[in-house]
């Protein structure tokens, strides 16, 4: 197999041959026998013995009627469904078993009742009766053992089904592909992918060769892992018979949708579409996940024109979407402000018979919020309840924020008061967006009210609520306190990000405090923080401001030593600073400083350009020329207001 043949050196790695054939009974140490115990959910265990007893006297006789029975009791209604079976329940049909005369035998009647038990997750009970099973003298098959090691596997206990395997060697069985899926399985679920890849290399050892469920499971562990492209080697080598084995096994729905997945989390897009028609052409018919999967894909790869015909595609082709493809699709038009086809979708989605979820509600109050119609967000979060679904901490979240940002804040603060009421904790973030709203519009009593109400409800302040009061302190006048409170927290060991540095450096800049802020600023390349180019402009305009450009001019050439590129915002407030000290050959200097940095002047730069070049103060000559490629550096302008 090309695809992991750099690992078959591997072999088993941790597991030899020797650990194969220890002491089969050492893997069932801490195996509990079930009791009467009974959960709130299970009736009674007498009542449940006495009415099961009753059923099984009156119809099972013999051995053809006990497999009939279980058979019967056990079978699934459909495709995916699983019948309940409680471990009281099993319990009393297995001491039942054991108690017949004859004794049912051979063990197919348990093997029933113990994959009943597996399929509803119940291993401890399998693993406590097979114990019993095996002292009884009754032999286990292929299939019981099958069945363990599928349990120690989904149990997290690996180890323990390779000791399965080698009471299956020693018992003279040949292991089955199903006995090697599991073990591959469980392998890849411990994040073990080398050892599950080196496996399967050796099926062959073991007298087995892999069917389509051993190459699914290997396919689906390399993916989860990120190892997409030997996911897909592996996937064409079964489809061509051209790998290990030299057979071809044709792939199936479930194969082909976890390679697509797999391809499309990795931005392959255009290689799982290429798969997705495949399929068609081999009359293999994609299923919801694999649309819903190439859908989130083209939406990542901001293809959304083609996520929306592969959703017309998938109803016209009789598949119905579920409620994770229509949240990939909402998720995508809400990001996008495409709100009112969001709306529309929302329609749509209730008319299939799909209820919304938390998730569906949730991306649209945010696209409301983010597009400004708070009111629309506020009506679709009072139809959530109506529709069945609870609000979640998120959901009032998203609309605080939203009202905040709208400067909205007794609505914020009325629906933080009706979560109290309704007895849902408000996280800190939710405190942290209050905050900043309540800052914003110069509430700052309220503000420290509501940290003293946060404090007594037993949420913690983390660094963005103390670097929220810090910044809000600032701009709302608050110099001393916001110094005092920096400092505290400091002697406290509270870590603070630049941000924080960044806000209390410009308050006292803008306050007139300019040694102070230049104290704290070079007190920074000391410690574990360094400035940013938000930094370096703050200082930088405050000195300019402060008529003081050789220091600005200075701290511009530190800027560029310490590998710091300035962007826009600090080349205007230089090039403003030289202009009140009318130096005009200083703005023709950054004005090339600014072309050589690839930094677009932005309009304020243009209107002092022709400005000066109106007064004859500059010539045109002089001037750099800038290109439309030129880039204008992002910045975040929010702490060099």
């Amino acid at each position: 197999m090309a695809v992991v043949s750099s690992h078959r050196s591997f072999y088993f790695t941790s597991i030899s041959v020797s650990a194969l054939t220890c002491n089969f009974s050492s893997s069932f140490p801490h195996t509990r026998k079930p009791t009467s115990s009974i959960s709130k959910n299970e009736p009674s265990y007498p009542t449940t013995k006495t009415k099961l007893k009753e059923s099984l006297l009156l119809t099972v006789k013999d051995r053809a009627s006990l497999e009939n029975f279980l058979r019967e009791r056990f079978k699934s209604s459909g495709e995916g469904d699983i019948t309940t079976i409680t471990p009281n329940e099993a319990l009393c049909i297995f001491d039942y078993m054991l108690h017949m005369h004859p004794s049912p035998r051979p063990v197919s009647s348990f093997n029933i009742l113990f994959g009943c038990l597996a399929k509803n997750k119940h291993y401890d009970t399998v693993l406590s009766l097979f114990k019993r099973l095996n002292s009884t003298g009754l032999f286990p098959n292929l299939y019981t053992y099958n069945i363990l090691i599928n349990c120690f596997c989904k149990m997290g206990r690996v180890s323990h089904g390779f000791v399965v395997l080698g009471r299956i060697l020693k018992s003279c069985f040949t292991p089955d592909a199903v006995t090697f899926t599991s073990l591959i399985k469980g392998l890849c679920a411990e994040s073990r992918i080398m050892e599950a890849a080196a496996l399967f290399t050796k099926l062959r050892v073991f007298g087995c060769e892999p069917d389509v469920f051993t190459y699914t499971t290997l396919i689906n562990g390399l993916c989860r892992t990120s190892h997409t492209i030997v996911a897909l080697n592996l996937f064409e080598e079964m489809a061509n018979g051209n790998g290990e084995f030299g057979v071809v096994c044709e792939p199936n729905t479930v194969t082909y949708t976890t390679i697509i997945d797999g391809l499309c989390k990795e931005g392959f897009v255009d290689k799982a579409k290429e798969l997705l028609l495949q399929m068609k052409d081999k009359n293999i018919k994609p299923n919801v996940v694999t649309y819903t999967s190439v859908i989130r894909g083209f939406c990542y790869a901001k293809d959304w024109n083609e996520a929306k015909r592969l959703f017309i595609e998938m109803m016209d082709q009789g598949v119905q979407p579920n409620v994770v493809t229509f949240n990939v699709i909402m998720d995508e038009l809400c990001k996008n402000g495409k709100m009112d086809e969001a709306s529309r979708l929302l329609d749509l989605m209730i008319q299939h018979g799909v209820r919304p979820d938390a998730f569906t509600y949730n991306t649209l109050l945010d696209g409301f919020c983010l597009t400004g119609r708070v009111n629309h967000a506020k009506e679709l979060f009072v139809s959530m309840e109506s529709m069945g679904c609870k609000h979640t901490v998120f959901s009032y979240s998203i609309l605080i924020n939203g009202y905040c940002k709208n400067k909205e804040i007794e609505g914020a603060l009325s629906l933080y008061s009706e979560m109290l009421s309704k007895g849902i904790k408000p996280d800190v973030v939710m405190h942290n967006t209050l905050f900043i709203g309540l800052f914003e519009i110069h509430q700052v009593e309220r503000a420290f009210k509501l940290f003293d109400e946060m404090q007594r409800n037993g949420v913690a302040a983390d660094t963005w609520t103390y670097r929220t009061f810090i910044d809000g302190l600032c701009k709302n006048g608050y110099i001393v306190e916001a110094v005092e409170l920096f400092h505290t927290l400091r002697i406290l060991k509270c870590e603070f990000d630049i941000r924080a540095y960044n806000s209390l450096i410009d308050g006292l800049c803008k306050s007139g405090r300019l040694e102070i802020a230049l104290e704290l600023f070079r007190s920074l390349p000391c410690g574990v923080l360094v400035p940013n180019v938000v930094t370096y402009s703050i200082m930088i305009g405050g000195l300019c401001n402060d008529g003081q450009m050789d220091k600005a001019r200075d701290l511009f050439l530190d800027m560029e030593e310490n590998a710091v590129v300035p962007n826009v915002i600090t080349f205007d407030m230089l090039i403003r600073g030289f202009i009140r000290i009318n130096e005009p050959s200083k703005v023709i200097e950054l004005l090339h400083k600014m072309k050589e940095k690839n930094v677009m002047p932005d309009a304020s730069i243009v209107s002092i350009v022709v400005d000066l070049l109106a007064k004859n103060e500059i010539s045109l000559n002089s001037l750099p020329s800038f290109t439309v490629h030129e880039r204008r550096e992002e910045v975040d302008e929010s702490n060099v207001k």
